[in-house]
């Protein structure tokens, strides 16, 4: 077991492209008390001052490790660039 707050500490990197995702934001909960997907904020800047692109939201199902410093995951190219709608189960 771990802490959300630990989590939020960790790196998030795509195990399809290698790229390094962005940190937690917030968490998609549903009625159970089940996280359902984590959204992480997008890291990409301009000018070093504004973020640039949309979050990225991570289904749970699709979080692949979760090691001592860093979270893999898998999410594809559409996912990491437009998010993705989730539908409660």
């Amino acid at each position: 077991m771990f802490k959300v707050s630990e989590l939020a500490r960790r790196d998030f990197i795509n195990v399809l492209d290698g790229r390094r995702l962005g940190p937690v934001k917030d968490m998609h909960i549903d009625r159970r008390g089940r996280v359902r997907a984590l959204v992480l904020r997008n890291g990409k800047k301009y000018f070093g001052l504004f973020r640039a692109g949309r979050d990225v939201v991570v289904p749970w199902d699709q979080i692949k490790i979760i090691g001592v410093h860093a979270v893999l995951v898998e999410v594809g190219e559409q996912a990491a660039v437009d998010g993705i709608y989730l539908q409660e189960r």
